[in-house]
């Protein structure tokens, strides 16, 4: 098979995965900084030194994501669609068959439907606002004095969820600045900002393409809370991917490995 790199630049993080051997070898992550495909030689070039692989080891390099098109130390791009996708060929529990992707990124959330052999059949996106976005949670985060690694299990510890109603993110901000100064519990407006989340996202979907599992993917699928607000919403079980917010960066090295040696 040989190896292979995938780069999904995003607007705030680039992310890179290597793929050989037919499993996800190696992931990275760092900032996007302003020189985008100056992040991107670098985790290009680590992840081959803390592989023992050198560049000319890498058969080809795929880019996905907002800056795809500047990653000059890509060989080809292809639509961040396609590449979750054919990423969860690697990151999905092996025992489940996802007819549905729900990926929650730092800029905008999409739904992904799929068929029997994963091929995308229609999709749905918010990427107009902010809210459904991992910097949704980021902004309330900081409201309420905790980081985004603990947003997830202080919210499991609500006893009473907030109603959080806004589905702007500047009127929520707003709202929840209110129950602040109101005395709610940080871990019950956490909470209702995960329902609040999942309600929002769970209005796209298409109820003609909820065949089935259910598979979560990007950042916000490491948000416990937010895991635990879409399967009580949607009553039923969500599995979340292995590696999930580098499905994009896995799925086009897998794309890349599928076209073979361009080097």
């Amino acid at each position: 098979m040989g190896y292979y790199i995938g780069l999904d630049g995003g607007s705030t993080y680039l992310k890179a995965a290597l793929v050989g051997e037919g499993r996800v070898m190696d992931t990275m992550v760092h900032g996007t900084g302003i020189d985008n495909d100056g992040t991107a030689k670098k985790l290009t070039e680590e992840l081959c030194r803390r592989n023992n692989l050198t560049i000319s080891d890498i058969g080809g390099i795929m880019a996905t994501g907002y800056s795809r098109k500047v990653l000059e130390t890509a060989d080809d791009d292809i639509s961040e669609i396609t590449a979750h996708a054919y990423g969860i060929r690697l990151t999905a529990p092996k025992e489940y068959h996802p007819g549905m992707i729900i990926d929650i990124g730092g800029q905008d959330s999409k739904i992904i439907y799929l068929d029997s052999n994963y091929t995308v059949k229609n999709f749905s996106m918010n990427d107009k606002c902010a809210a459904g976005t991992g910097k949704f949670m980021e902004v309330i985060a900081q409201i309420l004095e905790t980081t985004i690694d603990r947003v997830g299990p202080l919210s499991l510890e609500s006893t009473s969820p907030c109603d959080i109603n806004s589905t702007c993110v500047v009127f929520a901000q707003s709202e929840v600045i209110s129950l602040v100064a109101r005395k709610y519990d940080r871990r019950d407006i956490l909470c209702g900002m995960h329902i609040s989340m999942a309600r929002r996202i769970i209005k796209m979907m298409k109820k003609s393409e909820k065949g089935g599992d259910i598979l979560m993917t990007g950042g916000g699928a490491l948000n416990i809370g937010l895991h635990r607000a879409f399967e009580e919403e949607l009553m039923r079980d969500v599995y979340v991917a292995s590696h999930p917010q580098f499905n994009g960066a896995i799925g086009a090295a897998l794309i890349a490995s599928e076209r073979g040696p361009v080097r």
